[in-house]
């Protein structure tokens, strides 16, 4: 954002918003990103927040926790909402588009030119992915840190996502399902909001 735009009202701002910088920004987290879902983070961040403002990082932490509990790719689920919040349904598509394009002709290049073999046995493509691992760990662990200051996660509350990630990794069964946290999460927001108004009333 310019700094013409500093002072123009959201709305204005959003509407002006050229589908085709939607469908750019959106195209470079698509083909810059390796690992996916959370890798994305800090890239769409990046984008969406710090560089172009169209959205606070406290809606951002909200929309990250909604896109993940969604069914579908995150960063989809993200492009659909930001692409919807700036310029309706077609910001959506074109948004969504720009996401998943890069993926769809990387994948069909390697479908038409490269073998499973092919790929195993080249030691320059193997070195090239040995060295993008440690990337992607970082890229994962960034955001993780970052959110969790957003959302004021001090050494009273540490003990949830800490207590949740060991659970679901020891892998037994209903008690490991994410889908469990994601309800007993929502629940307990609810009941921490809702608690104390109905104690004051």
């Amino acid at each position: 954002m310019d700094n013409n735009q500093k002072n123009i009202p959201d709305a204005v701002v959003e509407m002006k918003t050229p589908l085709w910088r939607l469908f750019a920004s959106f195209f470079k987290i698509g083909a810059f990103t390796f690992g996916g879902g959370w890798a994305m983070i800090s890239i769409i961040e990046r984008e969406i927040v710090d560089k172009y403002h169209w959205i606070e990082k406290d809606d951002f932490l909200d929309l990250l926790a909604i896109a993940q509990s969604l069914p579908g790719i995150l960063a989809v689920n993200i492009a659909t909402a930001i692409g919807d919040k700036l310029r309706g349904t077609r910001g959506s598509i074109i948004a969504s588009l720009g996401t998943i394009l890069p993926s769809f002709l990387i994948i069909l290049a390697i479908a038409i030119f490269l073998t499973p073999d092919m790929i195993k046995n080249n030691r320059v493509i193997s070195s090239i992915f040995m060295g993008i691992r440690p990337a992607v760990v970082a890229l994962i662990i960034a955001p993780v840190l970052t959110s969790a200051k957003a959302a004021k996660i001090g050494w009273k509350t540490v003990w949830i996502p800490l207590l949740v990630a060991f659970m679901i990794s020891i892998d037994q069964g209903f008690i490991s399902n994410p889908i469990l946290y994601i309800i007993l999460g929502a629940l307990g927001g609810f009941l921490f909001w809702w608690l104390p108004r109905r104690s004051r009333s």
